[in-house]
């Protein structure tokens, strides 16, 4: 009763006290810490600096661009650690394909190399040193064979070298490359000029959003009675959407985790900062224009700024997340939807979307996708517990 929870998005920030939980639009006019205390300076004085516990998503996390050997097992892999460590993918580059593509433009946090099993002959050539070139990246780390790692120690500066994180067996090694992603993705948090701010009110330290949520999983149960595996957990937010999954979902084996939970992050299906690349998504899905009818609307909903307009695009969230997931979708990672038992939404979508509103859009897929007429439990996060859960979980306050 005596703890302050505080957590950084990227549109609004929550503060959480006596179990009440109250959320502010943030002013992107001024920094993090001014504006929690210009909102906040009553509440946070009332709270010693070691009873106040924050977490933040609000940089979006870091970025990294994925070179591997094959799609099916060194790039999908390093696509697995990547997201359940918080990073978020600009884009994957096949090897094969090197001499045609086209170098991101934007500046990448973290490049990783992944190269195919351990005693097979040399597949990285002078062709990877020129298209590193140009690519603007700030660390680069290679997970491969130990053939070709001489040459890339030889001719790339400040290269880390891990582990495979393909194992004999195809199976995945996830451990030193997930270690090294988190800890560079919590450096980057700690950098943040905003957020090492925030360490003027708090002797805890910070944490990123997704991680905080991921530990809650496993204790889910104490706040939700009815939430039992396998389950999904949906955050929309404004700039990305983050799922959380039981691993008994996978379809491949070969990518189990540690971890009885995964993460998946969509980077462009936030309903704020990201709204034009998720309208887009839905204008290219085959489905959507049907969802809209069923949904009472026409497309023009979709060029609109109204509360009606962003009702429709969480429920447009919500569809394209399971799609992406489904066997329609040819992803990365696919999830057994079909055994699921319970849904879990939270994030901003909990205080603008009815149960209605949500349990029309998951019926909908269930029977248009996956041709079933029942559909999993959904429990609703309105409080933003599970945040709050995570914290004490991690900081081992409960």
């Amino acid at each position: 009763m005596n703890r302050l929870h505080i957590d950084i998005g990227s549109t609004y920030f929550k503060i959480s006290a006596n179990g009440v939980t109250d959320q502010y639009f943030r002013d992107f006019n001024i920094d993090i810490y001014d504006d929690v205390q210009n909102k906040c300076a009553n509440l946070l004085t009332k709270y010693s600096k070691e009873n106040i516990f924050i977490c933040s998503s609000a940089n979006g996390g870091l970025s990294t661009l994925i070179i591997g050997i094959t799609s099916l097992f060194s790039i999908k892999y390093a696509t697995n650690i990547a997201f359940n460590s918080g990073i978020n993918i600009i884009d994957t580059l096949l090897y094969s394909k090197i001499d045609t593509a086209i170098p991101p433009k934007e500046s990448i946090d973290v490049v990783i190399i992944a190269g195919g099993i351990d005693n097979v002959k040399p597949k990285f050539d002078k062709r990877l040193l020129e298209y590193l070139k140009e690519v603007n990246y700030q660390n680069i780390v290679y997970v491969g064979n130990n053939i070709d790692r001489p040459f890339l120690e030889k001719n790339i500066t400040n290269l880390v070298v891990l582990p495979n994180i393909i194992k004999d067996k195809l199976q995945i090694r996830e451990e030193e490359l997930k270690e090294y992603l988190t800890n560079l993705y919590q450096s980057d948090i700690v950098g943040k000029e905003d957020i090492k701010k925030l360490y003027n009110i708090t002797s805890n330290q910070i944490y990123s959003t997704p991680y905080i949520v991921n530990n809650s999983l496993s204790v889910l149960g104490e706040l939700y009675s009815d939430v039992t595996d396998p389950f999904l957990l949906i955050d929309i937010g404004g700039a990305t959407t983050d799922i959380h999954y039981s691993t008994d979902l996978i379809e491949n084996k070969n990518i189990l985790t540690n971890s009885g939970y995964d993460r998946l992050v969509f980077k462009k299906l936030g309903v704020y900062k990201s709204r034009e690349s998720l309208v887009f998504g839905a204008k290219n899905n085959e489905f959507v224009y049907e969802l809209l009818d069923y949904l009472g609307v026409n497309e023009n909903i979709l060029e609109e700024y109204s509360p009606k307009a962003t009702v429709i695009l969480m429920q447009l969230a919500i569809f394209l997340v399971l799609y992406q997931v489904s066997k329609n979708y040819n992803n990365y990672v696919t999830l057994k939807l079909d055994i699921l038992n319970s849904i879990v939404l939270t994030g901003g979508i909990s205080k603008v979307l009815h149960d209605n509103d949500i349990d029309r859009i998951v019926k909908f897929f269930y029977k248009k996708i996956l041709h079933y007429s029942t559909i999993p439990k959904i429990i609703i996060d309105r409080d933003y517990k599970i945040w709050t859960l995570g914290i004490k979980e991690i900081h081992h306050v409960r």
